[in-house]
């Protein structure tokens, strides 16, 4: 394994393991009800499995999805014992979740060429969008890169000010102007300071308010082209914000903003406060977005660079950190 046990050693596993603590304990329990009494998958299994994820909020799509692979493989192999279903299972909703192309974020580094590495973040207000661009910052300076803020969501002082204080917390500089200010202005000012600054990674935060799709997709439009005029292969990533806990309702905000703009990535926080997990497989199914972050805590330390082998093994593993 070598890198990739630096990269998710024991203490990212508790993390997880801990952040999933409720989704996993709704899930198994009624995992372990679907196949108690049963020495096959028959139907009733597949509809008590079916409900199980539903109630994790897979979502419906995404839940025959997965049930529809595991019917093909109940039909395939003839006998499947219910001791197999998990292990197929896993495999199922594993084989759902996308791989993200380019892998440098896994370690906090930058792809070769893109210096600055322009990532703007996208989302509603109240998802943790500013304490997830705090999580980046410091995980990219930890990783010995040199970052610089841009607080584009100009429309509430709150937003600017959060952003500083994280600023100043993670000790990297920020650009910003006062409430009312032009979002677009600033995304300009902060991509050439950090052409001028010489800096590797650039995180401009933008505005969250959804009071309409029209709206939120001319804002963002303005932001990607004004960007383009310092850096035209900028921004190279589009990171969408979500709040896990919210479930469905994640789901909904995913449509707005990836028909609003190119969301690249996706990172969704608060999953440590809910029993809703199953929604990451909704979206990144749905979308066929890559997740590259999750948030398990308040923490600069609880942002994990998402890795789908050890999210659904974590997802089935009571037995707590390994």
């Amino acid at each position: 394994m070598g890198l990739f046990d630096k990269l998710f050693g024991k203490k990212e596993k508790e993390s997880l393991n801990q952040g999933l603590q409720k989704t996993k304990e709704g899930f198994l329990t009624r995992l372990t009800k679907a196949v108690a009494g049963k020495s096959t998958v028959d139907e009733e299994v597949l509809d008590n499995l079916e409900d199980a994820l539903v109630s994790a909020d897979v979502g419906i799509d995404t839940t025959v999805q997965i049930i529809k692979q595991i019917e093909k493989r109940v039909a395939k192999d003839k006998y499947i014992n219910t001791s197999e279903l998990n292990g197929i299972l896993q495999q199922e909703i594993e084989n759902i979740l996308v791989d993200a192309g380019e892998q440098s974020y896994r370690d906090f580094s930058t792809p070769a060429g893109k210096t600055p590495y322009v990532i703007l973040v996208v989302g509603v207000n109240g998802v943790g969008k500013t304490t997830t661009i705090g999580k980046l910052a410091y995980n990219f300076k930890k990783a010995g890169k040199s970052v610089l803020l841009g607080a584009a969501d100009t429309f509430r002082a709150a937003a600017v000010d959060q952003l500083t204080i994280w600023s100043e917390r993670v000790g990297v500089p920020i650009v910003k102007q006062g409430m009312g200010a032009d979002p677009g202005a600033v995304a300009f000012d902060t991509v050439q300071s950090g052409i001028a600054r010489n800096a590797d990674v650039v995180i401009i935060d933008t505005a969250g308010r959804l009071h309409n799709k029209a709206y939120l997709m001319e804002e963002l439009s303005k932001i990607n082209r004004v960007i383009k005029k310092v850096m035209p292969d900028a921004p190279h990533e589009v990171l969408l914000v979500l709040d896990g806990s919210t479930g469905q309702n994640a789901l909904e905000q995913a449509r707005q903003f990836t028909a609003a703009t190119d969301v690249t990535a996706l990172a969704i926080t608060k999953l440590d406060g809910t029993a809703k997990g199953g929604v990451v497989l909704a979206i990144a199914n749905q979308f066929k977005i890559p997740v590259k972050f999750i948030g398990v805590g308040e923490k600069m330390e609880d942002l994990l660079v998402f890795d789908k082998h050890e999210f659904v093994d974590s997802l089935f593993n009571l037995e707590g950190p390994r």
